[in-house]
């Protein structure tokens, strides 16, 4: 039976965590799909500290943008995260500004995509950010960004069983 869960919340406030405790409820032998493009050695030393919390029950997979690729049937599939997966697709990696694709384009494209990957029968547990909550940023691509985002949590709300709201490590369901 195909489940979808979104879980969401501002930085730190335990989402990641969370989703490993609920797909480890879920499964013995969980998927974790992480999404992350390193940019950078800082970033690099989160994510391994991401992958060292996690046991060898674990079965990671990385994949930046095409999550479809891999037949996660029957299995409980953490997906982390939604902001890091729309930062792919809205960044073409090296491009000037003017070459990045249009806000609109970019999300009918993940939007096709989440489609396809989620025509799947598994759980899946969508781990976002609510990076809109802040006030409005002065910066014009940052505004398209969280633009992006906020229209592609909305999509994914839509979709999912449940949603979880984390707040200070505390997980508040908002939709059951």
């Amino acid at each position: 039976m195909k489940k979808i869960i979104l879980i969401t919340g501002g930085q730190r406030s335990g989402k990641s965590l969370q989703a490993e405790k609920m797909a480890l409820s879920l499964s013995d032998s969980p998927v974790y799909l992480a999404t992350a493009h390193i940019w950078d050695e800082e970033f690099r030393q989160r994510v391994e500290k991401h992958q060292q919390r996690r046991g060898p029950q674990w079965t990671n997979i990385e994949e930046e943008k095409y999550l479809s690729r891999h037949d996660i049937t029957g299995r409980v599939v953490v997906i982390d995260c939604i902001t890091l997966w729309c930062t792919n697709f809205f960044f073409k990696q090296g491009a000037p500004e003017w070459e990045q694709p249009s806000v609109e384009n970019a999300l009918n494209e993940i939007k096709e995509e989440f489609d396809r990957f989620t025509d799947q029968e598994a759980t899946f547990i969508f781990v976002t950010n609510e990076i809109g909550s802040g006030g409005v940023s002065t910066d014009a691509v940052q505004r398209r960004f969280t633009d992006l985002e906020g229209w592609m949590n909305q999509y994914v709300a839509s979709k999912a069983d449940e949603v979880i709201l984390m707040v200070s490590g505390i997980p508040v369901e908002i939709k059951k």
